[in-house]
Order: C-alpha cells, then sequence, then structure tokens
C-alpha cells in the first residue's frame, strides 16, 4: 500500500464511520498524480460498498465539442476544461448514489476521443458505502476577472489573446460545475510540486496508453506524441495552477507530492 493510499484509507475509514452514508469523495490533481490508482486502491477495501466515477468519462464526443467551437470558442473542440463535460450526468449519477439507488457508471475512450455506448457503462447495484468521484479540476474555483486577464501560457497568448475562451471556460466553472461538486461531503487533494512536472507525468501516461493499445491489438500511434502533450496540457495550465494556490486552504485532505509522487506533507 503506498503512502498516499494509507493516508486517505484512513481518513476515508474515519468519514464513514462519522456517517452518513454514502460518502461522496472528490480527489482532485492534476494530469499523472496518481488519482486512478489510488481510486482503486481505495475500493478495494473490504466491507466497504464502492465504486469510482471519473470526470474523465463524463467527456463530451467530438460531435458535441465541435459545436462548442463553433458557437463559442475554437479550443472548446479539446477535451479537458469546464463546458466540454455532461455535468447533467454527472449530477444524476451522484443524486442517484445518495439516493442508494443503482447506477450505470459511463465510460469515455481516451484513444478513439468519445464516450463509449452505454451497454459498455459499468452497472453498480445501489446502495453504495462510498462513491469516490476523481478527476484533474474536481472541486476547482472559478478565478476572479481580474485573474482571468493575463494569459498564463502560449496557447492563450496566441489562441485566446481576447480572452473569451478562458471566460466562458470560467463562467462554466462558476456555474453547473460549482452544482456539481456541491454534491460532495468531502475533498481530498493529490497536490503536485508545481506545474512544471505535469507534462513528464502526462507523457508517462500516454506512453503506458500506447502500451495498452498495443496490447490490445489497436493502432498505439493513436496516443499523443510528446508535441501534441506539450500543446495538450497547455489547456489544462490556467485552472490547475490555480487550483495548487488556492484548494490546500479549503481541501478536507491535502497530499504534498514531490515529483515522484511520494507524499512529502500532509494536511
Amino acid at each position: 500500500m503506498t503512502a498516499s493510499l494509507e493516508i486517505v484509507a484512513q481518513a476515508v475509514a474515519s468519514w464513514l464511520d462519522a456517517g452518513p452514508r454514502p460518502l461522496i469523495l472528490g480527489i482532485c490533481g492534476s494530469q499523472g498524480s496518481g488519482k486512478s490508482t489510488l481510486a482503486r486502491g481505495l475500493i478495494e477495501r473490504p466491507g466497504v460498498r464502492a465504486a469510482v466515477l471519473s470526470l474523465d468519462d463524463l467527456y463530451l464526443g467530438k460531435a458535441a465539442r465541435a459545436e462548442l467551437a463553433r458557437d463559442v470558442h475554437p479550443l472548446l473542440a479539446t477535451r479537458g476544461v469546464p463546458l466540454t463535460h455532461d455535468v447533467a450526468l454527472g449530477c444524476a449519477i451522484l443524486d442517484a448514489v445518495k439516493a442508494g439507488q443503482g447506477v450505470r457508471l459511463p465510460r469515455f475512450d481516451k484513444a478513439s476521443d468519445e464516450p463509449l455506448p452505454e451497454a459498455q457503462w459499468e452497472a453498480v447495484d445501489g446502495p453504495l458505502d462510498l462513491l469516490i468521484f476523481e478527476g484533474w479540476c474536481v472541486g476547482a474555483a472559478p478565478q476572479s476577472d481580474t485573474d482571468l486577464a493575463a494569459p498564463v501560457n502560449d496557447l492563450e497568448r496566441t489562441e485566446d489573446p481576447d480572452g473569451r475562451w478562458r471566460r466562458a471556460v470560467n463562467a462554466a466553472l462558476a456555474g453547473l460545475y460549482q452544482a456539481l461538486f456541491a454534491r460532495l461531503d468531502r475533498l481530498a487533494l493529490l497536490a503536485a510540486p508545481g506545474f512544471d512536472v505535469v507534462r513528464g507525468w502526462r507523457t508517462q501516461q500516454e506512453a503506458e496508453l500506447r502500451a495498452a493499445l498495443a496490447a490490445a491489438g489497436r493502432d498505439p500511434a493513436l496516443a499523443m506524441t510528446d508535441a501534441q502533450i506539450m500543446r495538450f496540457i497547455q489547456h489544462y495550465e490556467r485552472i490547475t495552477r490555480a487550483i495548487l494556490a488556492e484548494m490546500p486552504g479549503r481541501a478536507d485532505l491535502t497530499l504534498r507530492l514531490d515529483s515522484d509522487r511520494r507524499v512529502i506533507a500532509k494536511t
């Protein structure tokens, strides 16, 4: 059991003992921080009926994002930021879990960049003791207009010079996403040492995806190249930096990680 899993498992046990159940636990962390591995470890605890919903599995498909790109801003063709998820579906799932009902958990295929058909979703019988809702911006707060003014990277400088994309994303984060995150009972943060490590972590993830595709007889070229990764993570940079700055002050549990994902502090 890794240090992060042991620490979070102890916290979850105390939260479950305090009741009521089900507990909806949000786990936030940048790309590659180990959220999915942590979530899988938590649901394997004996005596607890648990399941995992990933924010990534709520991504809209390419056609829906193409509409957003046409009607709002071209950068919304790329999955990732608020506005590119099916928030209503997420709310419905969390509400059903809270009501003790069985649910079907959606799944998204990153290689094809499309949601899987509903027939391939995971069926989970209710009631649950624990639902883990994990994602790179789970629990994130919107920024002020002042914070939005200056671009944070080349993508924003060259493709969003007037700030229209980041204002639209921020408005979504301030609205429907806060309604989704309000359904969380507890929030844990895996805090990277800084955004600079995220490129390396994301590159590792893509290498794992490439290997998995090859093992499944699919084209490894469906995974992103290093150049594509560099552009891709710039879509996430603004909100990730904001999370690292402000979320530790309000999360129920924060694990500060080093560049090898080892826990160096907890609050």
